[in-house]
């Protein structure tokens, strides 16, 4: 058969989400608002979440092989879970650094100086991820949400045409971010919506505690998305802002 008979429309898929935010914004509480959930926690943050939101979650991560055994498991084996959450890739990045390091028959000090020293420990921490990242699109094809949280950092952009700036990134190393960024569907920064006031220079950041998912492109924040998105928008407790691309 001629390669050009089987062209054909891409069937709708499960999506590929990252979502990136300072500590206590509630990314945790608004991934167990993904269809059926169930967590790979690599730092423990399920202790905030309201009893009714509660997921089900795999043991905690000790090791950086178990990751790997966990998103077998969820691809070989029959389950009822639709969401694959991993809390949090941050945290996932301390513990492939410490592998390299601790698998180095040098033992070296840091990651700088892993296997030669001249990046080769980031860029093996940054396949470390690559392959979690591979895993994980196999149980998109298996019919499974994917869900990475990070925490927030901040990096300065420094573009030829324009004077530098600063912007929200995830904190990771910057050989780690590209399955996270570069390969999702969404990417969403999780902030609380604030507002100014006062009068001339000296103005007052006030907030009600009302959060905001930003997923479109925007200079202040790394976020994105594929579904045409141009607005903020608005989370709130136990509900998925993400319903109407989520499907059933």
């Amino acid at each position: 058969m001629s390669i050009l008979a089987q062209v054909s429309k891409p069937k709708k898929r499960p999506i590929i989400a990252t979502i990136c935010g300072d500590s206590g914004m509630g990314k945790t509480t608004l991934a167990a608002t993904f269809p059926k959930p169930v967590f790979i926690r690599v730092e423990d943050g399920l202790q905030g979440i309201p009893e009714k939101l509660m997921p089900d979650a795999l043991p905690m991560i000790e090791k950086a092989d178990d990751i790997r055994q966990q998103l077998k498991a969820l691809t070989d084996e029959q389950h009822h879970y639709k969401t694959v959450v991993i809390d949090s890739v941050t945290a996932l990045e301390r513990l492939f650094i410490q592998h390299v390091v601790d698998s180095d028959p040098k033992k070296p000090r840091t990651i700088n100086q892993a296997l030669g020293g001249y990046g080769a420990g980031l860029a093996a921490v940054s396949a470390m991820h690559q392959k979690v990242r591979i895993m994980c699109g196999r149980l998109v094809s298996k019919g499974m949400h994917v869900v990475f949280l990070a925490h927030a950092d901040t990096e300065t952009i420094e573009l030829p045409d324009q004077d530098p700036y600063t912007r929200y990134c995830l904190r990771l190393g910057k050989k780690s971010m590209a399955p996270y960024l570069d390969e999702s569907d969404l990417v969403g920064f999780l902030k609380l919506q604030t507002f100014t006031k006062g009068d001339g220079e000296r103005k007052k950041a006030i907030s009600d505690g009302s959060r905001v998912l930003v997923t479109y492109a925007s200079a202040a924040n790394v976020s994105k998305n594929r579904f045409g998105i141009e607005e903020d928008l608005p989370v709130e407790k136990g509900v998925n802002p993400l319903t109407h691309i989520l499907g059933k």
